[in-house]
């Protein structure tokens, strides 16, 4: 493990440190808006940033959420950046969400859907409108998956949506090319290494996007799967390295934090 993620640690100041939040930093819940970071995370993300060149959560929830969950209490705005919705949120100067101009277009059309959506929704079923986003989960009613295919092919594509597959949810984003690839992409922009920690499907094109910059322009990179008993065999094979659940997730992040505040001077502590 520490001969992978040691290159991370040669130039802190040149490294990226980014990763997801649901099911990396917190744990998956029935209901989304009861998701928390584990204990502790805010706290290290924000250390990690006194060693670190660029340490940021790039996240299918609004940023508003991530404000919220992952600001240290007492600061207007964590020196961590945030992006939300797949990267067409992020937060601007004043420290407020920020969406992308391009999604702008699409509020109307994503809230209709929505709308259509939750109306017939059945029980147990929970349609997240995230503003530019929606999604729809079942994991609380396993066998609606089928109504939902059916209801999505009716309501969501005819409106020009796109289907995101993700954990006993679909998410429907507009037709943008924005993604955790590319917003990987501009963070890791002059640095010489990078990691990106994942659990789902959606954190795959920014596996990719580490792929070709170690390809492209020589970088250092990891790549983290946060694996549980839903992981998608994809991401697994995708991935520099393997941990179990958030708790690995963590783990890796505080290796990063004692390592990289450890440079330059004492050895690097062991894994």
């Amino acid at each position: 493990m520490t001969s992978i993620l040691g290159p991370l640690v040669v130039d802190p100041g040149a490294t990226a440190v980014i990763t997801d939040f649901d099911g990396t930093l917190s744990s998956i819940v029935e209901d989304p808006a009861t998701a928390r970071p584990l204990d502790g995370v805010p706290d290290l993300l924000d250390r990690l940033c006194t060693s670190f060149g660029v340490v940021a959560v790039v996240s299918g929830r609004p940023v508003s959420f991530l404000l919220e969950h992952l600001s240290l209490r007492g600061t207007d705005a964590p020196r961590v950046r945030l992006f939300g919705l797949y990267g067409m949120e992020g937060v601007g100067p004043d420290g407020s969400a920020r969406l992308t101009a391009a999604a702008e277009p699409w509020l109307p059309v994503v809230a209709d859907v929505a709308s259509r959506l939750e109306a017939d929704a059945p029980t147990g079923v929970l349609v997240e409108h995230k503003g530019a986003a929606v999604t729809v989960h079942w994991r609380r009613a396993p066998g609606a998956e089928q109504w939902a295919s059916r209801r999505i092919a009716d309501v969501a594509l005819p409106a020009g949506l796109v289907l995101h597959p993700g954990r006993a949810s679909v998410e429907l984003r507009p037709p943008l090319a924005i993604d955790k690839g590319t917003i990987v992409r501009q963070l890791t922009s002059g640095c010489r290494a990078a990691c990106f920690l994942g659990d789902d499907l959606g954190d795959l094109p920014a596996f990719a996007a580490l792929a070709r910059r170690a390809d492209e322009d020589g970088m250092d990179v990891v790549a983290v799967a946060v694996r549980d008993d839903e992981s998608a065999p994809e991401l697994v094979t995708a991935a520099d390295v393997v941990v179990d659940g958030p708790e690995g997730a963590r783990a890796v992040l505080s290796w990063l934090e004692r390592a990289g505040s450890a440079v330059p001077g004492s050895a690097v502590p062991g894994y």
